[in-house]
């Protein structure tokens, strides 16, 4: 195993069985995700941009354990740099649920981060909607898939994917999820030194937003797609060009959501370990195996 990949041991992954179980006290996880591709179709008056994507789970992921509390509170152990509890997305999906209690329930959350930050690959998002799954569950809420997925939209667009546990093809602000069946898959993605603002990119004046809109079945028939953020990001972070230039000497690699990690599909897993035990220092990246659905989908 090359030094580049932690392997399964050194990083949070999620095994390969049954759906797991959600419990008090259990670590649960939150699994990370890339895009296939990501087209920008337009912009709503309101700013927002139309896109098209497909989102595919990967089994590198986060973790979280949900611990009850007597007192109301929600308390998060493991906070990250930069943010404040109260500004967390663990913290306010874990709110949102609470809302629709008659009274105030309590829990202490503690997470563990694997997902690179600001990498592209819904590590926030992710975590969010395992507290939304969890919560609802555990608090005993009572609240439906679809009313779970309109709650993560309130907290971001890539929330609502990881809520429904499918891979899907995304349109609209990404809300807009048609559930596609992907075959198995390995792929090796690459980790940039760098956390890009989503903000930043979608706001370059230069930022292709015309794409012309492609449907499902010319998705599976293989037309041609691209990200139409990586040319911006190409210009304003070259550590993230130089690693795209790297992979793209042997497959076809593309940067996933914003940015900074970007990605290649291999043939097998032998394939995508060999390419990464070529990986340059200082150059850091893993090998990840494609899930066909989130693993707590129809968890206990």
């Amino acid at each position: 195993m090359s030094p580049a990949d932690p392997g399964p041991a050194g990083r949070g992954s999620v095994p390969a069985g049954p759906p797991a179980s959600i419990a008090w006290e259990l670590p649960l996880p939150a699994p990370a995700k890339l895009n296939l591709f990501l087209h920008v179709t337009g912009r709503r008056p309101d700013g927002y941009h139309l896109l098209q994507t497909a989102f595919r789970f990967i089994d590198l992921a986060d973790s979280l354990v949900f611990r009850p509390r007597d007192d109301g509170r929600i308390v998060l152990e493991g906070s990250l740099p930069d943010v404040e509890d109260e500004s967390n997305l663990v913290v306010r999906a874990a709110r949102a649920v609470g809302k629709h209690l008659p009274r105030p329930a309590g829990a202490t959350i503690a997470l563990r981060k694997t997902i690179p930050i600001g990498g592209g690959l819904g590590g926030g998002s992710s975590d969010a909607a395992t507290t939304l799954i969890a919560l609802n569950r555990l608090w005993r809420v009572g609240l439906s898939v679809d009313q779970l997925a309109d709650l993560g939209l309130s907290l971001g667009a890539d929330v609502p994917v990881f809520v429904r546990g499918e891979n899907a093809f995304g349109e609209g602000v990404g809300e807009r999820l048609t559930p596609i069946r992907l075959g198995p898959a390995w792929y090796v993605v690459l980790v940039p030194q760098v956390s890009i603002p989503t903000g930043e990119i979608f706001g370059d004046p230069a930022l292709t937003r015309d794409t012309r809109p492609i449907t499902i079945p010319a998705f599976f028939a293989g037309q041609q797609t691209s990200n139409d953020l990586e040319a911006v990001v190409r210009r304003r972070y070259p550590e993230v060009a130089a690693h795209l230039d790297w992979l793209s000497r042997f497959m076809r690699a593309r940067m996933t959501g914003s940015g900074a990690c970007v990605f290649a599909e291999a043939s097998d897993e032998n394939e995508a370990r060999s390419v990464l035990a070529r990986l340059p220092a200082p150059m850091k990246g893993f090998v990840a195996r494609g899930l066909d659905r989130h693993p707590l989908s129809s968890a206990d």
